[in-house]
């Protein structure tokens, strides 16, 4: 963490902030460019979304995992400490996107602009880089890396920060690491698509394409979380968001012809 006299910054929530500053930055220059009316739309919209999603993954994180904050051995006022980790992006997307949906309507009627679609296609690249840039925040608070490897680019975990069970083991998978770099070749690979698909496709392909790597990534973690049938929690979410996606992407598609 930095301190300035009084004032702790911590690097998780730094890598937060950076995260929001670029998506707002690329999304800006992707709205305005197919659509230069557009001058303050997506930081208007920001102002609303951004709350929502940072609220939205707090309660996806509580929700999932409730035993750290409630009962005898939790702490409510833990829930606070969003510092240390711990917002699950499947709340950040949908309570963000919701934020952003009514942030933009209002604008909306007040002025012309085109369908959510266009917005929500111009934001997905930029979503993702935050994305990448928030799991270096894990790196800081030595959290969600996977299970134990020994290669060169293995990650050294310090013996406190190991999980029960490993603390022989040395060094782990970068799984933040990975996530952060599937998620910058995502956002690439959607930027390279321009205007090739109907509106709402890029957001359906940002929401499919997290989802394929994120089921994968996830399965090699160590963290603690909740399992059913031998996969974890989240590797169900991504399922079935990876396939609404994909039947969304499909519809579009379809409606387009």
């Amino acid at each position: 963490m930095i301190e300035f006299g009084p004032v702790t910054i911590h690097y998780y929530a730094l890598c937060i902030i950076v995260g929001v500053a670029l998506a707002i930055w690329i999304s800006h220059r992707r709205f305005s460019a197919a659509f230069p009316e557009t001058v303050s739309v997506v930081s208007d919209v920001a102002v609303i979304a951004v709350p929502f999603g940072v609220i939205g993954g707090r309660l996806y994180h509580v929700i999932t995992t409730p035993e750290k904050y409630f009962g005898a051995q939790g702490s409510l006022i833990d829930i606070f400490k969003i510092w240390q980790g711990g917002l699950g992006i499947w709340g950040a997307i949908a309570l963000g996107a919701l934020g952003a949906f009514l942030s933009y309507q209002r604008l909306r009627s007040r002025q012309k602009l085109p369908s959510f679609r266009y917005f929500a296609d111009a934001v997905a690249p930029g979503l993702l880089v935050a994305q990448a840039v928030g799991r270096i925040g894990n790196w800081f608070n030595g959290e969600l890396f996977g299970r134990p490897l020994d290669t060169w680019w293995a990650l050294s975990i310090p013996e406190n920060l190991r999980p029960a069970g490993y603390l022989e083991f040395k060094t782990f998978h970068p799984t933040f690491a990975y996530e952060a770099l599937w998620c910058i070749a995502v956002a690439i690979t959607l930027m390279s698509l321009k205007d090739r698909f109907a509106p709402g496709s890029i957001f359906a392909l940002y929401v499919l394409g997290y989802c394929v790597g994120r089921f994968f990534i996830e399965a090699l973690r160590l963290d603690f979380a909740h399992e059913f049938g031998g996969l974890r929690l989240n590797q169900y979410v991504a399922l079935f968001l990876g396939c609404a996606a994909l039947i969304t992407f499909a519809r579009i598609q379809r409606s387009r012809r």
